[in-house]
Order: C-alpha cells, then structure tokens, then sequence
C-alpha cells in the first residue's frame, strides 16, 4: 500500500488544542473523504529516546495508489486545503513510500 508520510511543526501561534480541533472539524474528515484515501492518521509525538523531537507532528495517508493520490492532491479541493493548512505549520518533509510489512 503507498503511504504519504508528512513530518511537521506548528507555528508558534497556533496551540496544539486549536490545531487538534481544526483536525477533528476539517482536515481529518477532508482528507478521508479523497477517493485515493484509505485512511488518515496524525500522530503528535511526546518523546524522543534520543531526546531530540525535530517534528512534533506525523501526519500518514494510506491510499490507494501514488499515483491516484498525486491526482487527488491537484484537485481544486486540495489546493484549496493547502491555502488553510500551511499558514498553520512551520515547516514541513513530506514523503512517498510503499508498506513493506503490516496488517
């Protein structure tokens, strides 16, 4: 299965409670709704074993495809998400890959 995996900060004025909120309310369920979308999930991380967290946040799109999630992230809709988004975070790595192992 091809996952996008996105790593990111906030901005400094946007509070983790604000941010979970606007997730519950529009990007959670926007995002499940893409027909390539299998499942979203966010991840906030609390802990480092080496204790260093460069990103606070991990962000992971199970889809159908790369290619039919490339295709659902130039709709207008997307582009239109990402107008409201990244004025949110303060940098962000966005990766590709295929599941190896899982479920």
């Amino acid at each position: 299965m091809a996952k996008e995996i996105i790593l990111y900060n906030l901005k400094d004025s946007v509070t983790d409670e604000a941010y979970k909120q606007y997730c519950e309310e529009k990007k959670g369920p926007f995002l499940n709704g893409l027909p390539s979308c299998k499942k979203f999930t966010l991840v906030k991380i609390t802990a480092s074993k080496k204790g260093e967290i460069p990103y606070k946040y991990v962000g992971i799109v199970d889809t159908t495809s790369q290619e039919a999630w490339m295709k659902d992230t130039q709709s207008e809709g997307f582009q239109q998400f990402l107008q409201e988004w990244v004025p949110q975070v303060a940098d962000f790595h966005i990766l590709m890959g295929e599941e190896v192992f899982g479920d």
